[in-house]
């Protein structure tokens, strides 16, 4: 009997979080789903914050996750948004750490590279090689999608190869592992 494992990968975002869910069987993965959650409705940061959650919760309800990989901030010019990314990475990191599923982390440069074989692959790029390799018909309308699918294709294939990514099963863990990201 082949060994199943599946992945919820999510590209955190303020204003859409990206998605996909990969089933492993063996050694090879398939789709399971991918979408995003849009925060457009919610004029409230904190009511965003709050639709991530509950969204979160419901993907890892629904289609019950041995892991889940999430793209981690990358820094940019504009100290608000990064503020804004972080706590949407936060909510989705604490719905799933809530679900008691293990969390890894990958800087968006090795997603891209894994996928890709290059870290500056643009998002259109991503999208192309994942529709290659899961002969997907229909690209998504949101790049987001596929960028939380491509989380969680790096996470499957750093799998075959250990010892790569940032792991935490609870907030416990993650404060302790991060001293420096505590203030």
């Amino acid at each position: 009997m082949e060994k199943e494992k599946t992945i919820l990968g999510i590209d955190p975002g303020s204003n859409v979080m990206g998605y996909g869910v990969v089933k492993v069987i063996g050694t090879k993965a398939q789709i399971v789903t991918l979408g995003v959650v849009k925060t457009s409705g919610f004029g409230d940061h904190y009511q965003k914050l709050r639709h991530i959650f509950e969204r979160t919760l419901y993907l890892v309800d629904a289609f019950q996750p041995d892991e889940a990989a999430l793209e981690a901030p990358f820094y940019g010019k504009n100290v608000q948004s990064m503020l804004k990314l972080g706590r949407a990475q936060g909510v989705a990191m604490a719905a799933a750490l809530y679900r008691g599923v293990p969390i890894f982390e990958y800087a968006p440069l090795k997603i891209k590279q894994a996928i890709t074989g290059t870290g500056s692959a643009s998002k259109e790029q991503v999208a192309y090689f994942l529709k290659q390799m899961f002969n997907m018909e229909i690209r998504p309308k949101e790049l987001d999608a596929t960028d939380g699918l491509a989380a969680a294709v790096c996470h499957y294939l750093q799998g075959r190869n250990p010892a790569k990514g940032k792991s935490y099963n609870s907030w416990e863990e993650f404060i302790r592992k991060n001293p420096d990201r505590i203030k």
